[in-house]
């Protein structure tokens, strides 16, 4: 019997194949694709016709694959993978493509030190920026309209599917110039009322989080100056005794170089985990790998200079692999 599947069969039938015998449910799988279920079962019956066999059959928690529907499904994820090789070809070809998806502490922060690094190794890929608040980015990042998002990895307010990586933590510190004469002896709380202070106002929560710090250490939050401008706050600290209180990586070029400090306190602050957010249907791409490897060796030597600990636990999604599958911050 003769069926001409490689002029009959569609692309989008491999897809919606792959992704029910993945899911082993019609319902979650065009969730995973983001369909309709009515658009989903359309394309498979279509597809069966076509082949001229039943793939799936019913059972109490889903479906599972007939024998038919495994050789199919092998067939699909075989075309599927030579696709996204091919894809990976010729972004190289082109030079490679990657569309980041950043917050505003992370892009003053760890995103510029990421980026010459991952120059150095890969001049080829070319980079688009997208700076935004979360409610801004997961939108573009659930579209496909970016790759990742980089930043603080804010609890979710409800499940949403994304895929979270802690990498390092930003905990709210406070920040002097090297020569300040607080260094000159401990830190204290009367000390430290007693100085100017300078904050930033990056984000509401920022705010709140660093408003939240300077009452947990009975300190006042009325301070004389506030500035949304990162290169105003900079100049400020490094040409007064000023005293900034922010998240520290946001001077991570300062603090690295050794132009400005962070004032040790006996104190701990909150943690402040930030790292990587990803979808969960699309593998990242081998642009996005490079990206994350610049990254971690960036993170590497901040943590080096002991100014943030580099997150080891990955409590809500798999590690990174430039081939693996992906699976459900």
């Amino acid at each position: 019997m003769r069926r001409h599947l490689d002029r009959r069969l569609k692309l989008q039938w491999l897809r919606v194949i792959d992704a029910i015998e993945a899911q082993g449910s019609l319902l979650r799988a065009a969730t995973r694709l983001g369909l309709g279920q009515p658009a989903l079962t359309r394309s498979l019956q279509e597809a069966e016709q076509v082949i001229g066999a039943r793939l799936f059959t019913r059972h109490a928690r889903g479906v599972k694959p007939t024998e038919a529907g495994l050789v199919i499904t092998r067939l699909a994820r075989r075309v599927l993978a030579e696709l996204h090789r091919a894809e990976e070809a010729l972004d190289h070809l082109a030079g490679a493509q990657l569309a980041v998806g950043v917050l505003p502490v992370a892009a003053v922060g760890v995103l510029p030190g990421a980026l010459i690094r991952l120059k150095q190794g890969r001049p080829d890929i070319q980079l688009r920026l997208q700076q935004g608040r979360m409610e801004e980015l997961l939108p573009l990042l659930a579209a496909g309209e970016i790759d990742l998002i980089l930043g603080r990895l804010y609890p979710a307010p409800a499940p949403d599917g994304f895929l979270r990586e802690a990498l390092w933590e930003e905990p709210i510190s406070f920040l002097a110039r090297s020569g300040h004469p607080l260094f000159a002896g401990p830190v204290t709380r009367a000390a430290l009322a007693g100085c100017e202070l300078i904050l930033p106002t990056v984000s509401q929560r920022v705010g709140q989080e660093i408003d939240e710090r300077l009452a947990a250490l009975g300190l006042t939050t009325e301070a004389p100056l506030r500035s949304s401008s990162y290169g105003f706050i900079r100049e400020m600290l490094l040409a007064s005794d000023m005293v900034a209180v922010m998240p520290r990586l946001m001077m991570v070029g300062d603090l690295l170089r050794g132009a400005l400090r962070v004032l040790p306190l006996d104190e701990d602050a909150p943690p402040r985990p930030a790292g990587l957010i990803l979808p969960p249907d699309r593998p990242l791409p081998e642009a996005g790998q490079a990206f994350v490897a610049a990254l971690r060796g960036h993170l590497g030597e901040i943590a080096a200079q002991g100014l943030s600990p580099i997150r080891e636990e990955n409590s809500s999604r798999r590690k990174i692999h430039k081939t693996a599958k992906p699976a459900p911050g």
